[in-house]
């Protein structure tokens, strides 16, 4: 049965992109988004968090920083840990799935080592997206406020998806702290959360065709009692 709830039709239509058009993004219009993403929900009205705009120059020196560093095999100290360690085989099973489905829209085979690589060196140019984000919170705060973040990252990526924009929320940007927090003249204590890309999606990209697939209810809603 298709819904015909206007929030499940939006959830549903919104994906992951990676590959945008030239069109440019109007900043009243960005400005709009970011101010509907922070109507989300924080404990203690806290509002954690902070959405950078990079832009020109910047954005290119940073860039190609974090390519240089990847293929280069450097890595910094993350300020978070992001993923399990060791990754748990349920999650690990996801993880590859994940993969697969987007270097299988791209023809790129898992032995595909240098396309792989090329590949992900793209999360580095924010995906060529118009919009260039790095999300940030002020370091010592407690894990609750990352989850508070992360709710008003996701009010973001649905209202741009609600004005007709794509995005893609870009966690390889947290591999390189220091050099993030270098190129955006940032202090030592502002934590790096991930990136965001944000456009018009290129609907002749095939990596946009990319799908994921959603675990079902059954693994994550419980009734007790």
């Amino acid at each position: 049965m298709t819904s015909t709830d206007p929030f499940a039709a939006l959830a549903a239509q919104r994906t992951s992109v990676r590959g945008y058009t030239r069109q440019p993004v109007p900043d009243d219009l960005l400005h709009d988004l970011l101010v509907s993403a922070r109507l989300a929900p924080s404990g203690a009205n806290l509002q954690p968090g902070t959405f950078v705009q990079v832009r020109g120059a910047v954005r290119q020196s940073l860039s190609q920083a974090m390519t240089d560093a990847y293929r280069a095999n450097l890595a910094e100290a993350e300020d978070y840990s992001y993923f399990p360690d060791p990754m748990p085989g349920h999650l690990r099973r996801r993880q590859v799935a994940a993969a697969r489905a987007l270097y299988d829209s791209l023809g790129i085979a898992r032995e595909d080592r240098a396309g792989r690589d090329l590949q992900f060196e793209r999360n580095f140019r924010f995906f060529d997206a118009p919009v260039a984000l790095v999300v940030t919170i002020e370091g010592g705060m407690g894990a609750g406020c990352y989850m508070d973040l992360g709710m008003a990252l996701y009010g973001l990526l649905l209202a741009a998806q609600s004005r007709g924009l794509s995005s893609c929320a870009i966690g390889a940007l947290a591999s390189y702290p220091d050099l993030v927090r270098t190129h955006l003249g940032l202090t030592p204590d502002t934590h790096i959360v991930c990136g965001v890309a944000l456009g018009y999606a290129d609907a002749a990209a095939p990596v946009n065709q990319t799908r994921t697939h959603r675990i079902d209810l059954e693994n994550y809603f419980k009734v007790v009692g």
